[in-house]
């Protein structure tokens, strides 16, 4: 991890929370009860920001062991809200076009999907707060900067946020190489959302039972699955030439 990506230390921590520095995840110490601690931790749940317990191993690799117990990541770009991923397609008179990540833990993996997003001038990505990579150093190298150019919200449950994307409109299309419909014979050119499944779990049950449509990708070799990057690239492109 990059050293101007973690903020190690509590005074430096508690700092950071008080002028606003865009903090991604905060580790404390796992059974850690020191008051100083529980401020943080109180203050990060309460400016919406992931608090997670962490072993002093963990803690050690993140910091080189002058930690006192927490570790803050700095988050390299603000996050937004679904309505304003949908405002941004109101406002270019565009049909939404979404990406929603289902638990993608490998930044490298969320760095080239904003990457291919921004390419194919989607409006938005969703992630979770929790299971997650979010918007780190490594994030927005693996992505080429593209996280500087790219809405991205970050929600405490996907199953609402897919709620609230059908609220206003969106179909909702889970990646699955079970699925029924096959991507060259769906139609991708109204408000679409594609959910795209963890690396090694892919989409969770509660999360494609509240999807619209299961659509897989044509598999001609042995292997029976793709690389989550490369599954988000292929949904979008097939959109974008669908839109073209």
């Amino acid at each position: 991890m990059d050293d101007q990506d973690i903020i190690i230390g509590r005074n430096a921590v508690i700092e950071a929370l008080r002028t606003g520095v865009n903090i991604d995840k905060i580790f404390i110490a796992k059974g850690e009860t020191d008051s100083s601690l529980r401020h943080i931790a109180s203050a990060a749940k309460a400016a919406g920001i992931v608090v997670s317990d962490a072993d002093k191993r963990k803690l050690d690799s993140l910091s080189s062991g002058s930690h006192q117990g927490v570790v803050a990541v700095a988050s390299y770009a603000n996050y937004v809200t679904i309505e304003e991923i949908i405002d941004i397609a109101r406002q270019k008179n565009e049909k939404p076009l979404i990406v929603i990540c289902d638990e993608i833990s490998d930044p490298h993996n969320l760095g080239a999907i904003i990457r291919t997003c921004e390419a194919v001038g989607a409006h938005g990505v969703i992630i979770p707060k929790r299971r997650s990579a979010g918007l780190t150093a490594t994030v927005a190298k693996a992505s080429s900067g593209a996280v500087f150019n790219m809405a991205v919200a970050r929600v405490a449950n996907i199953t609402a946020a897919i709620k609230e994307l059908k609220e206003a409109g969106v179909w909702i299309y889970a990646a699955d190489m079970s699925g029924e419909n096959g991507l060259w014979e769906t139609d991708f050119t109204d408000a679409v959302a594609f959910v795209i499944g963890s690396e090694g779990d892919g989409i969770s049950r509660l999360v494609a039972e509240n999807c619209d449509f299961k659509v897989n990708i044509p598999m001609k070799g042995k292997l029976s699955s793709l690389n989550a990057s490369v599954c988000a690239s292929i949904f979008l492109y097939e959109a974008l030439r669908q839109r073209r």
